[in-house]
C-alpha cells in the first residue's frame, strides 16, 4: 500500500495511503482532538496539494482517529500578538487559505466523519463532494456563542444545503448541534452507517467514484466561483468579529473557564484597552 510522501511536520499530523488509486488522509492527533493547529491546516495543505497532482489518486477520503473528527480550530494556538492591522490581515490570509484547500481539491473527496465535529471541520466539510457519517457523530458551529461570524462558505452554502430554518438554527443563537440522523434529515449529511462499519462504507463510496470516474462537484449545486467568493468575503468578516469586544469578551470568560489563565488574561486585556489600540486598526 503506496502512501504520500509528506514532510515530517505533516506525517506527524497526518496518516496516508492509497490504495485502488483511492487516498485515504487520516487526522492523527486524537490526544489534541485532531484541533487544527496551524501545524495540522498547513499539513492538510499539504497533503492536498500533493493529491491534486498524483496521478494515482483517483479519490480522496478524509478522516479522523480517535473519539473526534475534530474539535476545530485552536484559536489560542492560532492568534499571535503584532500590531492589530498586520492581525487583521494575517486572519483574513489564514483564513481564507485554510478553505482554498478545500475548495481547490481536484479530486473527487468524500467526508468520513468518525465522531463529533465543530466549527471549521464541519464547514469544510460540506465542501466535499459528499458526507458519510458515522452514527455516533454530532456537529455543532457555535459561531455566534463565540462572537464570530460564518466562516467556510456556511453563510452562502448552508442555506442551500438545509434550508433557511435550519441554517439560522445551526448558525445562530440556538446553536443547534445535529446528531446524525438529524443531520442526516436536514441535508448536512448524505449517509449514516454504525461507527465500526464507517471506514468500510467510506471505501466502497469511493471505489465506485473511480470505477464511474466521478467529477469533483460540491453540494447543492453550488459552484466553485460562487463559494470562492463567498470565501473571501467571510474571512473578511470574520477577521473584522476577532476584534470585536463580544469575541474578546467571551473568549476571556471562555479561558477562564478552562483554568487557562494566560491566554485569559490575554484576551482580558485586549477587552479592556480595544478604545486604545482600535485606533490603529
Amino acid at each position: 500500500m503506496d502512501s504520500l510522501s509528506l514532510s515530517n511536520i505533516a506525517a506527524s499530523h497526518l496518516l496516508t495511503s492509497i490504495k485502488n488509486d483511492v487516498l485515504t488522509i487520516t487526522m492523527n492527533r486524537p490526544h489534541k482532538l485532531n484541533g487544527w493547529t496551524m501545524d495540522m491546516m498547513e499539513s492538510l495543505k499539504e497533503a492536498f496539494s500533493i493529491a491534486n497532482t498524483n496521478d494515482n489518486v483517483k479519490a480522496i477520503i478524509l478522516t479522523g482517529i480517535g473519539k473526534y473528527y475534530s474539535a476545530g480550530v485552536n484559536l489560542a494556538g492560532t492568534l499571535k500578538v503584532m500590531p492589530p492591522k498586520a492581525l487583521h490581515e494575517l486572519i483574513v490570509k489564514n483564513n481564507q487559505r485554510l478553505f482554498e484547500v478545500f475548495l481547490n481539491c481536484n479530486k473527487p473527496l468524500l467526508i468520513a466523519i468518525n465522531g463529533p465535529a465543530i466549527g471549521a471541520s464541519v464547514t469544510s466539510a460540506t465542501l466535499a463532494n459528499r458526507i458519510v457519517t458515522a452514527d455516533n457523530a454530532t456537529f455543532s458551529t457555535p459561531f455566534s456563542a463565540l462572537g464570530i461570524t460564518p466562516e467556510g462558505c456556511s453563510s452562502y452554502h448552508f442555506p442551500r444545503l438545509l434550508g433557511e430554518a435550519n441554517c439560522q438554527r445551526m448558525l445562530g443563537k440556538e446553536g443547534w448541534k445535529p446528531n446524525a440522523e438529524e443531520a442526516l434529515t436536514a441535508g448536512l449529511v448524505q449517509s449514516v452507517v454504525p461507527q465500526p462499519q464507517l471506514m468500510e462504507e467510506a471505501h466502497r463510496i469511493a471505489q465506485n467514484w473511480v470505477v464511474n470516474k466521478e467529477d469533483r462537484q460540491f453540494l447543492a449545486g453550488s459552484s466553485l466561483k460562487e463559494l470562492q467568493a463567498a470565501n473571501a468575503k467571510e474571512s473578511v468578516q470574520l477577521a473584522d468579529a476577532f476584534f470585536s469586544t463580544a469575541f474578546l469578551k467571551n473568549q476571556a470568560h471562555f479561558f477562564f473557564n478552562k483554568k487557562k489563565y494566560a491566554p485569559s488574561i490575554t484576551f482580558f486585556m485586549l477587552w479592556a484597552l480595544r478604545p486604545l489600540w482600535a485606533r490603529f486598526m
